[in-house]
């Protein structure tokens, strides 16, 4: 059997008159015009420069402002929070913030609540064993004072309404180490959802509110120059 030999641009063209289409056609012609023309040394566009600076997004930072939204957008129903699993059945059957926040302590920030007048108030009873609801809270009275740099007051970090909601294995050792100089903490950290951005930004107030944790203002003599 002899082997018949058929060029690309030929058989597109076969191709376009048995298909009868004037796109088709086009395409044909098109593809056999290409192939006339002369070969032409190409040099690549050169790239945006602006496009190419640009960081690519970092994948880990973390969506501390999700208590920062516009007030419509804020207390969603937990299918729509961006938290729970939208498509599990069980969501939908959770009461939704906003019904659930109706008669607690209100606050300008955050979701506006605020949570620490709350459990002052009993609104909210905390259980501290998941198993065990007559089990009582170990409530640590001890404020730690983070000396900061510049002129902000100094940080106020008090345990007891920390561990009124939360056990101490819950940040003690992964979060911070309960050691004396042994935590670095830094804005940049917080903001990427690390150290107190943790909790601050998504369950608890957002950091805007700088003035709820810079809360000791500097002595005299500690007064920088």
């Amino acid at each position: 059997m002899r082997n018949i030999t058929i060029s690309f641009f030929s058989l597109v063209l076969l191709l376009g008159v048995a298909a009868g289409t004037p796109q088709a056609l086009a395409a044909a012609a098109a593809a056999k015009g290409a192939a006339a023309a002369p070969a032409k040394d190409t040099v690549a566009a050169p790239a945006n420069d602006a496009a190419a600076a640009a960081p690519a997004p970092a994948k880990a930072a973390n969506t501390f402002n999700r208590l920062m939204r516009p007030k419509s957008e804020r207390n969603p129903p937990p299918p729509g929070d961006g938290i729970h699993d939208s498509e599990n059945q069980g969501t939908h059957q959770l009461q939704p913030p906003k019904e659930a926040f109706a008669n607690l302590a209100t606050s300008n920030v955050g979701n506006y609540v605020n949570w620490v007048q709350s459990l002052k108030n009993k609104a909210v009873t905390p259980r501290y064993d998941r198993l065990d609801p007559n089990a009582e809270a170990l409530i640590l009275e001890l404020d730690i004072v983070r000396e900061v740099k510049g002129t902000m007051p100094d940080v106020v970090y008090p345990h007891d309404r920390h561990t009124e909601w939360l056990d101490c294995s819950n940040c003690h050792p992964d979060i911070f180490i309960p050691e004396k100089g042994k935590n670095v903490i830094s804005m940049a950290q917080i903001l990427m959802g690390q150290k107190c951005g943790v909790c601050h930004g998504k369950v608890a107030f957002p950091v805007s509110e700088c003035r709820l944790c810079h809360s000791k203002p500097k002595t005299a003599a500690a007064k920088p120059k």
